[in-house]
């Protein structure tokens, strides 16, 4: 792990619920959406909330994919593949690169392909749609790194044949502790990579935070402005601030220290081609000195500090955690990073969920590439759940560990549903014919948004100054949405099951073939909506609420639009 490294140095599944919950009881008022199915009608329904494993019946699972709108990898480093596998998996389909440890150089600088490498989870993370680049690491080890620089035309011809051999993705260049004086030796060897791999394989360079701008020692051999120009991106190392060695305890990547670094990057880089490295490890030292910035996997401070009665707080000068703890006379002992720890009080320097986030608002603000970290499998549990809203753009805070969060990332990032509020998606309110008209005239009639006219929508509750009046005429003139009168929409009222079956099935001209069988004992072949909800249980974008029912009066929840949505994504694509 990247803390061990630097130990040497200075540096319609539909109404699916990932709990149970209570029976509620909710009143709602719904219309239909096109003109001759009007119907206005109070019914009183008692929505029953199942468990996920309940949910398995309902509709088929939506996962964010590696076409995510932002950009992000992640080193792999401990563990074996068995290991790397449950590492991404965890990730949730937010990554779309990761960087082994595969490459490594010998004393005369040549190539080493380690024991680690595996074709087999090359191929599975292939067909996930992942990129798997590994990481040509010299492991701080100046003259061997001088070595490989000298030797750089039998290195490039070695790494083209080794990543061609197994099917592998590019190379990611870490070769660290080398001197300003290799400086145009480390740009040449990344321009002749560039130079001998195709262009679809990925060159990029993990490169020291510079938050100075010092010219000597390790951080004057990158080149900067040649570098970006020669590869894919920069991975700015915005960690290790406070590092092994260091007797002052501190943070390992303070706000501050990171926002710095971006700005250095940007005067020689285009935003475009850096991405900001985050550290998914901690640093602690023993208060009698005798462990000082030790390397810790953030997702293990939290259990030393329940087993050991501590307590965690946030330095807002640096938005970093800072926890403590103290292991007494007696206690069992902890091993850490292969260290056993001894009784003393210890404190450690972390990163946690706030301050995590701030570093994402970075990114967003410069504008840069996306994320990276080192290294995958550290990170505190919980991380991917906002960090999978993040990578597709949302910023939803009530969907972070919700079961549609993937589903509402999709959507989000293709701009089809937005939050109700700031960082507010609120997944559990039923969805209202307003927000229903805006989701598909954003989807299906994404040009009409902007050329729908004033007064097109024609409907009296339905002002220029409401929220959705562009979108609401846009899907009218396309036909998607109709009032529940001669001049009125309803723009509050909730819709059914059924009632979104129908206007998605009419939209993306969705019908059942004569062999399409019905699986629900509520949906009668003499009901309004048979046919649609037919039709798209055939595509397979929703099944039934629980086996054999579909419950087609039931309310459709903000949360199973988006999975719903995302579902039919191929088929919206396809219309378009």
């Amino acid at each position: 792990m990247r803390c061990a490294r630097r130990s040497w140095r200075r540096t319609d599944n539909i109404y699916a619920l990932s709990e149970r919950r209570p029976f509620c009881t909710m009143e709602i008022d719904y219309i239909l959406l096109r003109g001759k199915d009007i119907a206005i009608m109070t019914v009183r329904t008692r929505l029953r909330w199942m468990a996920a494993a309940t949910a398995a019946f309902l509709l088929w699972g939506a996962g964010a994919s590696a076409d995510a709108s932002r950009f992000q990898m992640s080193y792999l480093y401990t563990g074996k593949t068995s290991d790397y596998v449950r590492f991404v998996d965890r990730t949730d389909g937010a990554l779309q690169v990761v960087s082994p440890s595969y490459f490594d150089l010998n004393a005369d600088g040549s190539l080493q392909v380690t024991g680690k490498i595996d074709r087999a989870f090359v191929d599975d993370m292939h067909e996930r749609g992942l990129k798997v680049v590994p990481f040509l690491s010299n492991h701080w080890d100046r003259q061997v790194g001088l070595a490989a620089l000298a030797g750089r035309d039998a290195l490039v011809a070695q790494l083209v044949q080794a990543i061609e051999s197994y099917g592998l993705d590019g190379v990611n260049v870490d070769i660290e502790n080398v001197t300003e004086t290799s400086r145009d030796d480390y740009t040449d060897l990344v321009k002749k990579l560039r130079e001998a791999l195709p262009a679809g394989k990925e060159v990029s360079v993990a490169v020291s935070a510079n938050p100075q701008g010092w010219t000597k020692g390790w951080h004057g051999s990158y080149d900067y402005a040649a570098l970006a120009r020669t590869s894919d991106y920069l991975m700015i190392m915005a960690y290790d601030e406070t590092s092994i060695g260091d007797t002052t305890p501190g943070p390992v990547a303070s706000l501050a220290f990171v926002e710095q670094s971006i700005r250095y990057a940007l005067k020689a880089a285009p935003a475009d081609r850096l991405v900001l490295g985050l550290p998914f490890y901690g640093r602690f030292w023993k208060t009698d000195g005798t462990i000082n910035g030790d390397g810790i996997a953030n997702g293990d401070v939290d259990r030393l500090v329940a087993r050991y009665g501590g307590s965690t707080s946030y330095d807002a000068a640096s938005e970093s955690a800072v926890s403590t703890f103290t292991i007494r006379d007696g206690d069992p002992l902890p091993v850490v990073g292969y260290k056993t720890l001894t009784p003393g009080t210890y404190v450690i320097w972390h990163e946690d969920e706030r301050s995590m986030k701030k570093k994402l608002e970075l990114i967003d603000r410069y504008g840069l590439k996306g994320a990276g970290s080192w290294s995958l499998g550290q990170e505190q549990p919980g991380l991917w759940d906002f960090m999978t809203l993040w990578v597709n753009g949302a910023t939803f805070e009530d969907a972070e560990a919700h079961w549609a969060r993937n589903a509402i990332a999709s959507v989000a990032a293709r701009g089809w549903m937005n939050g109700t509020a700031p960082n507010r998606f609120a997944p559990e309110l039923a969805l209202t014919r307003a927000q229903a008209a805006a989701i598909l005239a954003r989807a299906l009639a994404p040009g009409g948004t902007s050329a729908a006219g004033s007064g097109a929508a024609a409907f009296a509750d339905v002002p220029a100054t409401h929220w959705a009046y562009r979108e609401i005429a846009a899907a009218k003139q396309a036909g998607i949405v109709d009032g529940v009168g001669a001049d009125t929409f309803a723009p509050d009222a909730a819709v059914t099951r059924e009632q979104m079956a129908a206007m998605l099935a009419r939209a993306l001209h969705v019908t059942a073939s004569p062999a399409a069988v019905n699986a629900f004992a509520d949906v009668r072949r003499d009901g309004w909506a048979y046919p649609y909800v037919l039709a798209l249980a055939e595509q397979g974008a929703l099944q039934g609420y629980e086996p054999g029912l579909f419950r087609p009066a039931y309310p459709i929840l903000r949360s199973q639009m988006a999975a719903l949505m995302d579902r039919l994504a191929p088929l919206v694509d396809k219309r378009a």
